[in-house]
Order: structure tokens, then sequence, then C-alpha cells
């Protein structure tokens, strides 16, 4: 009898890794991709993992896993596709030995993001295969399935899911585990990216385009015999089901897009409708096979809204159905948005930044990506900035490069580990007017409280970094320290070079966990 287990889709995404003969996990923490990560650690120790610096670190080393032979899965949420890309991009030209997965989690709608970008296109421009789960036992199989052909065409396979899907839970039936690769290091020398190498290994990856695109086109599925013809990618499948369930519908579960499969639906239907959570990735590739003459509808015409994630409703009104009038209800609520916890140390540290910058006139502090950038709300509103990880560093060194007086920057620990420490080296080697706050709670508290990288070591990297020993200083957050706070502050936005000050005190979550 097959066994069945309650899972999150980040869970049976995890759990399909462990069973296809996973060997390592790397990863950086981000939503809504962390709890893959997590249930592999717990579950499955033996798997080698540990949180990376940043995303980038995280495509290397698996890629370096994978060359020697063995499954490797990278997990990031889309933003760090961007910081990755380097690393995944050129891993096409390379390929790789044992199985690549790259699972990039989206988050249409921002729920816990700074944009909406869509990882597919990642997936095209690097030219390797993507996968996209409708539903969790999907998720769980086609990982597998990933594995499988990332070893069957030497090439690092793209996975993506989405807020909706990794974050809800279904049933789920697991199958039996697989063991893992046998040790077998690459011998091809195709893994050294000289000029003369990459472009024989470029055209190579040309090659492998029709592989792809049959194994997508085997892959398709069209069901239904209505004359509204709806193409249904990943999770928006179950919103069309729910809404036209007797429609013709090409289910789109791995790219490139299948043409063929495409090009059938059009002939026996007059219009086709493409549903897609995310960017307009496949109704711009659908317009391009069929030409301007065939009627394409979505998020380009209006047909379905341009951002935020779909819904049942969303795709029913497209179709002219009335949207329920519990959506309606529900869109009236009064938002709560997230606020510092009681008694955190990031509270102290904007409440001594404000008293003091209130002093100068023209003061700006630019913020970087953590639960301390809730400090550009109120009652704080202390933030002038917040763009990407790492950002704050270098933008308060190009607006103190710009005359601007006095130039602070705040940073947390685990991101100025991830992107920080070379915008601190740019700016002492320009001995940049800038005063750095790192803000050290002693773990990655956004997320849940995972391993900061740089924990006990801050002084020293700083001190590396050129930062001088006399404009390096650490406080303890706390309304009795205000006054000593208060005084390094000023001290240090009026020196004429880097300050960088650390408030340590740990995250009171974790705090809590670490007592009980």
């Amino acid at each position: 009898m097959a066994e069945k287990k309650l899972l999150l889709g980040d869970e049976a995404v995890a759990l399909g890794a462990i069973r296809a003969g996973l060997s390592g996990v790397y990863a950086y923490p981000g939503t809504p991709s962390t709890e893959i990560t997590e249930f592999i650690q717990k579950y499955a120790p033996a798997i080698r993992s540990r949180w990376c610096t940043n995303e980038k670190t995280a495509m290397e080393a698996a890629l370096g896993m994978s060359y020697a032979g063995k499954r490797a899965l990278v997990c990031m949420k889309h933003v760090g596709m961007n910081v990755c890309a380097d690393a995944f991009v050129n891993s096409a030209i390379t390929g790789v030995e044992g199985g690549l997965v790259v699972l990039a989690a989206d988050d249409p709608s921002m729920h816990s993001s700074q944009n909406e970008q869509d990882s597919r296109f990642y997936g095209k421009f690097a030219m390797v295969p993507i996968f996209e789960p409708s539903c969790q036992q999907e998720a769980y199989d086609m990982i597998g399935k990933a594995f499988e052909l990332s070893e069957r065409v030497k090439l690092p396979v793209l996975f993506r899911v989405v807020t909706r899907l990794a974050h809800s839970r279904a049933a789920v039936e697991v199958g039996e585990e697989r063991a893992q690769n046998e040790f077998r290091p690459a011998n091809d020398r195709g893994w050294v990216l000289l000029p003369a190498i990459a472009r024989r290994k470029y055209a190579e990856l040309i090659d492998k385009q029709k592989d792809i695109l049959d194994e997508s086109e085997r892959a398709a599925a069209i069901e239904g015999e209505g004359k509204l013809g709806i193409i249904a990618c990943g999770i928006g499948y179950n919103y069309v089901k729910e809404a036209a369930p007797k429609a013709s519908i090409l289910k789109i579960n791995q790219y490139p897009i299948p043409q063929s499969a495409v090009r059938y639906l059009a002939a026996r239907c007059s219009k086709i409708l493409v549903v897609e959570d995310g960017q307009p990735v496949v109704e711009q590739d659908v317009r391009a096979l069929l030409g301007v003459d065939y009627k394409v509808a979505g998020r380009l015409t209006g047909a379905l809204p341009r951002t935020g994630e779909l819904t049942p409703d969303s795709v029913a009104a497209a179709l002219g159905i009335k949207p329920s009038e519990a959506l309606a209800e529900a869109q009236c609520l009064a938002p709560r948005p997230p606020q510092l916890c009681p008694g955190c140390g990031h509270r102290d540290v904007y409440k001594a930044l404000n008293e003091v910058a209130a002093e100068f006139p023209g003061a700006r502090i630019f913020g970087d990506i953590g639960c301390y950038t809730l400090g550009a709300l109120p009652p704080f509103s202390a933030l002038a900035s917040c763009v990407d990880m790492g950002a704050s560093i270098t933008m308060a060194k190009g607006a103190a490069d710009a005359g601007l007086f006095p130039a602070i920057a705040v940073i947390g620990d685990s991101t100025f580990t991830h992107s920080g420490m070379t915008g601190l080296l740019d700016a002492v080697n320009d001995h940049a007017n800038i005063t750095v706050i790192i803000s050290d709670n002693l773990t990655t508290a956004m997320t849940g409280g995972q391993d900061s990288a740089g924990t006990s070591k801050f002084e020293a990297i700083c001190l590396g970094l050129g930062v001088e020993p006399e404009h390096l200083h650490v406080v303890v957050p706390l309304p009795a320290n205000m006054p000593e706070i208060t005084r390094i502050l000023r001290e240090e936005i009026n020196y004429k070079g880097v300050s960088v000050i650390i408030p340590r005190r740990e995250c009171l979550q974790t705090l809590k966990r670490h007592k009980k």
C-alpha cells in the first residue's frame, strides 16, 4: 500500500528530492523557498546541507557536487536567481555530470519580496529545461523527473514553484527511495570555459534544444472539448479547472512550450486564453508562434490582471463568470502591515539613529533587506531606501561621493556576509565618508532563524577589510545603553571616513527557542 503524507509544496519538493537520491542541498534562506532546505536538514541529516553565504556560492557548490557525479539541489527565492545568474547561465555551457536541479520560488503579489520577476525567463535565457508543477503531488513526482532529465541531457534543470503552491498543504503519495549516485568525477575538459572550449560547448547546447523541446512535447496533455482553448501553466491549471472544467485545456508543466501541442489546440479552437501565474512568458511565446492574426488573450491583453498572483475568481472573470461575493468582502478588510517585534534590538537601533540623525540636516539612512527593513514604516520611518541585498553600504557610498552628509547605512548580519562585504571594501578603498550600522541579531531572523554565516566573525571581517580599529565599535542595543550608543553615533558621523558600529543582541524569537 502506498504511503501518503500531508505536505507543504516545499516539503513535497524536499521529500521528492530525498527519495530521488539527493546527495547535497545548497541554499540561502528566502521566502517562499526556505522550508525545502529546513525539511531536508531535519528529516535527512545525512544529506550534505548547510546554509550558504549567498545564492551564488550555493549554485557553485552544487555545481561542484554535480561535477563529482552526485545529485545536487539548489534552493532560493526568485530574486536569488539574480545573485546566482553568473554561475547558473554558465552551468548550461559546462553541462552537468550528476543531476543538478535549481529551484526558484517565485512570489507573485510580492507577499515578502521587492519585485514580481518570473524565473522562467532565466530558464529561457540559459536555454535549459524548466519544470513547473501545478500541485503538491506533481511537485513530489516532478523533482525526481527533473533529476533524471538533467542527467539524460547533461544540463541543469530549473524547477519553478510559486508562493501559493509552496505554502499550501495537500496529501501526497510517496514512493521508495533511490540510492545516491556513485562518486564519479567528470573527465570532460569542457568544464574549463576558455573561449575555444566555450564556443564548442555552446554549439552543443544549441544542438540539445530539439531534445529538450521533444521532452516538453511528450509531457504536454490536452483535455476537454470546449470551443475556447485555455493554456494553463503550473498552479494556474487548478484555477482553470475550478472556473471552466469543460474547456479545452492544454496543461503545461514543462518548458520550452510544446509547440506542436499549442498548434493543435489553436487548430480546434477559435481563441486561446493563457493562464500563468507570474509574467506573460508563455503568452508572448504563443503569440509569436501563432502569429498576429490568431486571438490570444491573457495578461498582456487585460483579460487577466497584469500584476499580482492569479485566483480562481480572476480566471473566472476572464471567462465572463461573476467573481464570488466572498472575495469582494475579503478585499474590504483593513490591511495589517508587519511590525518589528516588541523588545527587538532593531527598535533600539532606530530610536538611537533617529535621535542623532535629527541633529544633522539632510541626513539619510540607507536600508537593506531583512526584518529591520520594517524600520521604514511608522513609528520609526527611518529609511530612505531599500533596493536589494547589500545595497545600503554602496548606496550610502555613492550618495556620500555626490556630497550627501551624513550618509548612514543599516544592514543586517546575514545580509552583510551575503552581499555587504564587497561594498564595505569599496568604501574603505575610497575613504568614503559613511557610517555603517551592522545590526547583528545573531541569526537570519526574517526567514525563521537560520544560522548567519558571519556570527562571531564580524569584527575580524571589518578589520580585515581595512576598517580602522578605533572606528569599529560593538554596542548592546538596550534602552539603558542609549546614552553610549548616541554618543558613539555622533562621534563616528563626524569622523571623515568609514566607521562601523555593530549593535549586537540576539533576536527575541530565536532566544525563546534556545531557552526552550
